[in-house]
């Protein structure tokens, strides 16, 4: 009798120990036992991406020199110089689409990602964007590649058990555990990112940036991006990127857009503290607060007006500008997104369309020829795409520098500046500049905008 209880219970835990083999853990006991299963499945779909770029560098004989050197930047002869960037990768796709961080792969010449295997490949990049520090990649002649599936990154709670899996220091495929230990990080700006976050504190070192952050059922979640630290080690505080927006940059690329394209809110607000939601109605702070609507905006479209307070997109609470504009842009360009707002103390519920800056009027571009006083300069008349493009306030009208060309760089103009005078003569057309310019003699007046800020260029020509 014993010796057949002991055979049956043998035999009903036979299909556990086959499972734990096969799949990832599934319970806390089993997940005592280890992460074994789940990196063997996860860890082929992350890869090691090395890049190379040629950059130009001034050498000088005064580097080094805290007075001159400064004086004589521009006068050095230009060198290229070859620089290597090493970082990590996620195969999204059996046709070999890669995403990785921007500031891994930004204007490389070469770039080659080695998998788990020790296959290489080839690899361009089809869509980039600094702002966010996502890039997607390309592999050259890539099929049956393995990939993860990308998890919803709305539906992740605090507490989650999480790996991070990338080449940190560049001595090899590494994985790393912790939790999920903050959502809705948008009050930090870490590289080139700005934007929206999610909080891990499984550590995450230089080499790690573009790597996998996936859960324990082997899904992405997010693509890990930077570390908060003082002492540049990992201290628990890092940052990845969520896999609700890279989804949306993988669908860009594959529509054949080689920039990533954002919903234009034609809106400046402000997050509305406790000294001021009293007085617009609200029980408690939170929300943005409209300060200034353009007169093309989607949402002065849809009915909003200065004063309203934006509490929900698709659902989703929103409490800072860059979560209004991560929202907007995981709600997918030419869809309709339900924005929850309050207006004299009452909730209701507006469609407000889903839209890239609107190119009108024409920008009526003008490069500046070789006999006005600044030659070579790129000249465009400012409209909702170029606000949204330079972040310039939503009133500006004019003449925006979209290249200030070898000699404006030297006289101290930068693009997105903005021409409101010149010699004295307001200019509201590129062309209008260009006469201005060419009509220029002994000296010149530059009336200019940089931000919020007003400066005026006298130079002696």
């Amino acid at each position: 009798m014993l010796r057949t209880i002991l055979t049956v219970l043998i035999l009903s835990l036979l299909p556990v120990i086959g499972a734990s083999q096969t799949r990832v853990p599934q319970s806390q006991a089993e997940i005592s036992l280890g992460f074994a299963p789940l990196v063997k499945d996860a860890a082929p779909a992350v890869v090691n991406i090395y890049a190379k770029r040629v950059v130009n560098v001034r050498s000088s004989p005064f580097q080094g020199d805290p007075f001159f050197e400064s004086l004589f930047r521009d006068f050095a002869d230009a060198r290229p110089k070859v620089q290597n960037s090493l970082g990590s990768g996620v195969i999204l796709s059996e046709d070999g689409i890669v995403v990785s961080n921007y500031h891994v792969v930004k204007l490389s010449t070469d770039i080659r990602v080695q998998l788990n295997d020790r296959r290489e490949f080839s690899a361009r990049v089809l869509l980039a964007d600094e702002e966010s520090d996502l890039a997607i990649l390309q592999l050259e002649d890539a099929r049956d590649m393995p990939f993860l599936r990308l998890r919803d990154s709305d539906t992740v709670e605090v507490g989650e058990l999480v790996l991070a899996i990338g080449n940190p220091f560049g001595v090899g495929q590494t994985v790393s555990s912790g939790i999920v230990s903050g959502l809705a990080r948008s009050g930090v700006a870490t590289g080139n990112a700005r934007g929206y976050f999610l909080q891990t504190d499984a550590p995450i070192n230089p080499g790690n940036s573009g790597g996998a952050l996936i859960d324990v059922n082997g899904a992405l979640i997010g693509i890990n991006t930077s570390i908060l630290t003082r002492s540049g080690g990992s201290n628990g505080i890092g940052f990845a990127i969520p896999s609700r927006l890279v989804a949306q940059f993988m669908t860009q690329a594959r529509d054949g857009r080689d920039a990533f394209q954002r919903p234009w809110a034609g809106m400046f607000g402000q997050p509305v503290d406790a000294d001021m939601a009293p007085g617009l109605g609200l029980e408690r702070p939170g929300g943005i607060v409209i300060s200034e609507l353009h007169r093309e905006s989607p949402f002065k479209t849809a009915g909003f007006q200065p004063g309203d307070v934006i509490l929900e997109v698709d659902g989703e609470p929103v409490n800072t500008p860059s979560e209004m504009i991560y929202r907007m842009s995981v709600a997918g360009l030419g869809t309709e997104a339900d924005v929850l707002m309050v207006r004299d103390g009452a909730p209701q519920t507006r469609r407000v369309r889903m839209d890239v800056a609107p190119e009108t009027p024409p920008r009526d571009t003008v490069e500046t020829g070789r006999r006005a006083a600044i030659p070579g300069m790129v000249l465009s008349r400012i409209n909702p795409a170029v606000l949204g493009q330079y972040g310039l306030p939503l009133s500006l009208e004019g003449v925006v520098v979209e290249a200030p060309g070898e000699v404006g760089a030297r006289l101290g103009l930068a693009p997105g500046d903005v021409l409101r005078a010149i010699d004295g003569e307001t200019v509201d057309t590129p062309r209008a500049a260009d006469r201005a310019l060419r009509a220029a003699r002994q000296r010149l007046t530059l009336d200019v905008q940089r931000g919020t800020k007003r400066i005026v260029m006298r130079f002696r020509l």
